[in-house]
């Protein structure tokens, strides 16, 4: 038999920051991220669409690396979002990194949704070839 109730919806996430005085909770995403390592160092990928630069922060501190990003997707004035699959509105990731990596040479770059940081390993990590004498 069909029930004809009206069934209460959820609150989208625009609603529930109106809610919250129009800010999300500290909740925040989880970006994926690609780890590549070779004899120089790590490059890390990590996928940040919608983030802008003026909205990311990135940070080391006492051998981990933190990023902090928030999306900068608005709607145009207007229009409301009947559905939200992504309702966080902000990317948060740490990372603690080897006492290896030179933290003092960190290199970020952010194009098209996609963060790059290059991590060189410290001079005392490299390898290096030692030269033997003959007696």
């Amino acid at each position: 038999m069909n029930d004809l109730r009206k069934q209460e919806r959820a609150p989208t996430s625009s609603e529930k920051a109106q809610s919250n005085g129009g800010r999300y909770s500290d909740a925040a995403l989880m970006p994926p991220v690609d780890v590549i390592e070779d004899g120089s160092g790590i490059t890390l990928f990590a996928d940040l669409p919608g983030v802008s630069r003026d909205k990311l922060n990135l940070q080391v501190e006492i051998g981990t690396l933190t990023i902090d990003a928030e999306i900068d997707l608005k709607l145009p004035e207007g229009l409301q979002s009947s559905h939200t699959e992504v309702g966080l509105g902000r990317f948060h990731r740490t990372f603690t990194l080897s006492s290896e990596l030179d933290t003092e040479k960190v290199t970020a770059e952010l194009a098209d949704g996609v963060l790059t940081l290059r991590i060189p390993k410290a001079e005392h990590a490299k390898p290096r070839r030692i030269e033997v004498s003959t007696a």
